[in-house]
């Protein structure tokens, strides 16, 4: 249940944490972004992706995975809901009762039509600067994922492939 706003909301960010539960929406560069439900190829793609994650971290006590919709607070201008997300065990302190509050180890954006363009740019950069280890972004019409380490606090490709995501964080390939 959402807290009673005694004043008008005076930032972005307060605009956001007044939306139903459940709303697919970001904050991208102080910029509120609201887009339709995914489609059944992105849904299908995250799906296959998350449960095989899941598993994988469960079963050898690496941290947490989770699947969108979660907010994950960047900074009071970036606030996104990336597709699937995991924290590691060393890195649980972020992890809060309405979202994760810093950067998690693992990004994965599924890619759609609508924000294709904002998760190659505006958003990789933002997860770039946050600190966020390993990004991998999925083109469910294509079944290309890319994957970018941080290194030296930059992102550098390291793997283009087909129907798979092949994490160096959790050391396994996950198809897709």
């Amino acid at each position: 249940m959402q807290e009673a706003v005694l004043h008008p909301p005076r930032t972005l960010l307060e605009v956001f944490k007044m939306l139903p539960e459940g709303t697919c929406a970001e904050i991208v560069d102080n910029s509120l972004y609201m887009s339709p439900s995914p489609t059944l190829n992105h849904q299908s793609a995250i799906g296959g992706l998350f449960s095989k994650i899941y598993s994988h971290v469960l079963k050898k006590k690496l941290g947490k995975a989770f699947v969108a919709p979660l907010d994950v607070y960047l900074s009071k201008t970036n606030v996104f809901q990336p597709d699937v997300v995991f924290v590691s065990t060393q890195n649980e302190s972020i992890l809060k009762r309405d979202g994760i509050y810093g950067a998690p180890d693992l990004v994965i954006e599924i890619l759609s039509a609508g924000t294709k363009k904002l998760d190659l740019t505006k958003k990789k950069d933002a997860y770039e600067k946050a600190g966020v280890k390993e990004y991998w972004v999925v083109d469910p019409e294509t079944s290309e994922a890319i994957g970018f380490q941080l290194v030296k606090g930059k992102y550098q490709e390291f793997k283009r492939q087909q129907n798979k995501v092949s994490s160096l964080l959790l050391k396994r390939t996950f198809k897709f």
